[in-house]
């Protein structure tokens, strides 16, 4: 453990007296009062810390805080909405689309429907604003943030530290970690480098740079808390908390901004605070560098993340679970279940077996785990090395996607996706059965996007038909919605919710 190096105090206190100027003026009665004005700060330098290779340096955050702030950005997000709840929740339409459709309105929505329409609508729209921070990540104008601080945004300004102001755009968004890209039109940016957030060490100084509750470029100082941490905040199905754990101050605003080490490298995005009252109190989280830089190359090269699925249900070791198990090691991942075609199963890995390393990194928790895994693609290798009944067996593990087979996903067939903000699956012939349809395609899941931000969809919509056209596969949907312009009418039903609706917004 490195140790820091303190100037003997009497080498300090003979600073102190050199630097500090005795001045006396006499006052009322014949009384001497003494001054001391002091013409620098002695202690400034006089606690020493260690780098890398084991030489001294002055334990100063001037040069670190001055070499960051500039590659801190302040994101402002507006929304718009209509504060509109009615009874008609997955059938209202709005006025632009009636002329659309025309004639066949009535046969939609049934008699009457556009009288109760324009009492639903009659609502002026809202706006919301939100605030947050982000990093400069390359020169050229990416800038990486939380996706809470960009969801559902229809206005995105960026500041810079010098003031400047852009439009942003959203490059993408990936919610089971909660980070985002944005661009703006600018070059020549100050960036903040990535490093490699493995090497963090519990302890070490950190800063945290953002602009929190409207403070903007704003500097704090802490230690690294602790790793690994998962504090069940994101609510995506897929999430991913594998966070850093810090007591440097973080607070709202702070979201999507930096936590850097002593040499002013990116090691996590400020994503969370815990709190009871949602102010700092003492504890927040980051997002470590090497998921954040896998994610953000993944959202610009193909516009969505290629995740790597090892296939397991997987516990985290503890004393107790140990006991309950009968285990002779009392830490590592205990594999719980195989999902069906995992990529785990196929590679040799059994229920009961624990995983201790990955690629030679060791495995303590479930977070950490997912934290690893979450940086590969599919049709990646991966190398873990496993305790089976007290024995060590090293497997190597081709990671799948969520289907179970190699294949990215493509950008081109997913531009119209991320506009929607959908993810489709076609309905297997058993539910068709079951519901008695001739087919259909399942909304799978529901991003940030044209189909939440305009409609009341809810995941599990069975879309079977576009415009009163039939459709029954994922590439016909794709195919006619990349091609559409102005308003469209998705027509379909629920697995679980009795009738049809009807879900229109513009294209």
């Amino acid at each position: 453990m490195k140790k820091n190096l303190i100037i003997p105090g009497v080498v300090a206190l003979l600073v102190s007296v050199t630097t500090i100027g005795f001045f006396q003026i006499w006052v009322n009665e014949g009384k001497k009062i003494t001054i001391q004005h002091v013409d620098s700060i002695p202690s400034r330098n006089a606690i020493y810390s260690l780098d890398t290779e084991g030489n001294p340096i002055a334990l100063d955050f001037h040069e670190t805080a001055e070499e960051v702030l500039d590659g801190v950005v302040h994101i402002k997000s507006s929304h718009v909405y209509n504060g509109n709840t009615s009874k008609f929740e997955y059938q209202t339409i709005p006025d632009p689309f009636k002329d659309f459709f025309g004639d066949r309105f009535d046969q939609f929505f049934g008699p009457g429907f556009q009288q109760n329409q324009k009492r639903e609508y009659r609502n002026l729209p809202k706006s919301r604003v939100g605030t947050g921070s982000g990093v400069i990540i390359s020169d050229d104008g990416y800038i990486v943030t939380n996706n809470h601080v960009v969801a559902e945004a229809d206005d995105l300004e960026v500041t810079l530290h010098d003031n400047r102001t852009f439009k942003a755009k959203v490059v993408g968004t990936d919610p089971s970690t909660d980070l985002a890209v944005l661009q703006i039109k600018a070059k020549s940016l100050p960036t903040v480098p990535l490093t490699n957030s493995d090497e963090v060490k519990i302890g070490q100084w950190v800063l945290a740079v953002g602009n929190p509750m409207g403070l903007n470029s704003t500097v704090t100082a802490g230690i690294v808390s602790a790793k690994g941490r998962n504090i069940n905040i994101l609510k995506d199905k897929y999430a991913v908390e594998n966070f850093i754990q810090t007591d440097a101050a973080i607070n709202p605003g702070n979201s999507g901004g930096a936590l850097v080490d002593f040499n002013g490298g990116l090691i996590g995005i400020n994503t969370a605070i815990s709190s009871p009252t949602g102010v700092f109190a003492g504890y927040g989280f980051a997002i470590p560098s090497n998921i954040v830089s896998k994610v953000v190359e993944d959202l610009i090269e193909y516009g969505v993340v290629q995740r790597g699925v090892l296939g397991v249900m997987i516990r985290t070791i503890d004393g107790n679970f140990a006991k309950e198990k009968e285990l002779n090691i009392n830490s590592g991942v205990y594999v719980d279940s195989l999902l069906e075609n995992s990529a785990a199963g196929k590679a040799g890995i059994k229920v009961g077996d624990i995983i201790q390393t990955v690629n030679g990194l060791e495995v303590s928790s479930s977070p950490e785990l997912q934290g690893m895994i979450a940086r590969y693609r599919p049709g990646e290798e991966i190398t873990m090395k496993i305790n089976r009944e007290g024995s060590e067996k090293s497997i190597v593990v081709t990671l799948t996607n969520r289907e179970g087979n190699l294949e990215k996903i493509n950008k081109e067939s997913r531009e119209i996706v991320k506009v929607l903000g959908i993810e489709l699956e076609d309905v297997n012939d058993q539910l068709c059965k079951k519901l008695e349809i001739e087919g259909g395609v399942k909304v799978k899941e529901l991003y940030p996007g044209k189909v939440r931000k305009y409609t009341q969809m809810k995941e599990g919509f069975i879309i079977t038909a576009i415009d009163g056209k039939k459709v029954k596969s994922k590439e016909k949907v794709l195919d006619i919605l990349d091609k559409k312009e102005g308003g469209v009418m998705l027509e379909g039903i629920y697995e679980d919710i009795p009738g049809e609706y009807f879900y229109a917004f513009g294209m």
